[in-house]
């Protein structure tokens, strides 16, 4: 029985993600406003009553594919060495920004048609501030942890804060532009460590 359920919740994160990526894609590619929960049903191939199962509005749909994106962040904060996160912070930022891969630029093609695209979808918007709010929480746990027993709440809180803003910031400010569109020369990570350095500066751990 558990392995059938086990199956059974595979195959709903697979269709999930489905809808997620048929989203993003159809969002980025057209604009929010051009595009219905029903183009989404048909472009991820299951029904808008399968769609609705899932998600409540055609822009909460994006949320998963958001949500993994940042999930990589915290595993690889969460990965790093105890002590200051400052230190390994950026080359984070440059391990997660700077694709490697075909796949990796595709990947931040999207995420820029998607972030131009809330630009008119003040619900698409909500939906991204909403997922950098529960990063931003999930990284105040692993700042601390690092950080060890005497760490400073509010210290805390900052750099968790510092750091969830520089990439969003990162990211918006290069989907914002016309410049190295898939990310491939760097430009959305060469933001996000500009953003981190000015709004970690003074911060102090100790």
């Amino acid at each position: 029985m558990e392995s059938a359920l086990s199956l059974t919740d595979r195959r709903k994160a697979d269709t999930r993600l489905a809808i997620a990526r048929a989203a993003a894609s159809r969002f980025a590619e057209h604009g929010a406003n051009r595009v219905t929960a029903e183009s989404i049903a048909d472009a991820a191939g299951v029904s808008l009553r399968t769609f609705y199962r899932y998600f409540p509005t055609k822009e909460d749909a994006v949320a998963p594919l958001l949500g993994i994106g940042a999930a990589s962040w915290q595993d690889a904060l969460a990965a790093s060495r105890p002590g200051d996160p400052r230190e390994a912070i950026p080359a984070i930022i440059d391990r997660l920004l700077v694709p490697a891969d075909t796949a990796e630029r595709e990947g931040l093609r999207w995420t820029r048609g998607l972030l131009r695209a809330m630009a008119e979808d003040p619900a698409l918007r909500a939906v991204w501030h909403r997922v950098n709010h529960d990063s931003e929480t999930r990284l105040r746990t692993i700042v601390a942890e690092l950080e060890g027993p005497d760490s400073d709440p509010f210290q805390v809180r900052l750099l968790a804060a510092a750091a969830t803003d520089a990439i969003r910031l990162g990211l918006e400010h290069w989907a914002a532009g016309d410049r190295d569109p898939d990310g491939a020369a760097g430009e959305p990570a060469r933001l996000a460590r500009r953003a981190f350095a000015e709004l970690s500066h003074g911060v102090s751990m100790s």
